[in-house]
């Protein structure tokens, strides 16, 4: 699988193995898209594999022993171009918490959904899920148990995709993240049997 994968953005460092991947972060990297901040930044380092497949999952553990410095962050990504994409990771914030979030940008707007987790925490694992161009991303800090992050639509994702990982520094900082245990899989989000659809 991770021969499959091409940089959009190649950092100046990292490594490439069999079964692990290491981005070392450069300073000031990072994605977002206008909301809020009213600033666009889009130059995070992001490595993925390409697929037409409209329902599967991908899987990845990350680690970031290392993160340090506030908004320091690593995790999956879906990168279609710099106004849509997505992405889940944990962001560093100080010594006592850190922001586990997702962010969803669509036509150059960016949100933010998170939930503070204990800074302790270093390693975590993600499932993105496709069900067409609706999708699904969940973590998990034992690679057992996943637990529901978010739950999107993607305007312009319909078609073929790019998705995978990425790491970056916002501030003056930098970093070594580790990415392992990565596999596809059938889609684990499964069809709603709740309500039905509209007619």
């Amino acid at each position: 699988m991770i021969e499959n994968m091409k940089w959009t953005r190649e950092p100046d460092t990292f490594t490439i193995g069999d079964e692990q991947i290491e981005i070392v972060t450069m300073p000031h990297t990072d994605l977002w898209q206008r909301t809020y901040y009213h600033f666009r930044n889009d130059n995070a380092p992001v490595l993925q594999m390409k697929t037409d497949e409209k329902y599967f999952s991908f899987i990845v553990r990350t680690d970031f022993s290392e993160s340090h410095h506030r908004f320091d962050q690593c995790g999956i990504v879906m990168y279609l171009d710099s106004e849509n994409w997505l992405k889940g990771s944990v962001e560093f914030e100080n010594e006592s918490f850190q922001h586990l979030g997702s962010v969803v940008t669509n036509h150059g707007y960016s949100d933010w959904a998170t939930t503070a987790i204990p800074a302790d925490v270093k390693v975590m694992w993600y499932r993105f899920s496709r069900r067409e161009d609706d999708y699904c991303i969940e973590c998990s800090q034992d690679g057992e148990n996943y637990t529901q992050m978010r739950v999107c639509h993607m305007w312009e994702g319909a078609g073929t995709i790019r998705f995978g990982i990425y790491a970056c520094s916002p501030e003056d900082s930098s970093f070594k993240a580790v990415f392992t245990d990565l596999q596809l899989t059938e889609c684990a989000w499964k069809a709603h049997d709740g309500q039905q659809p509209d007619d």
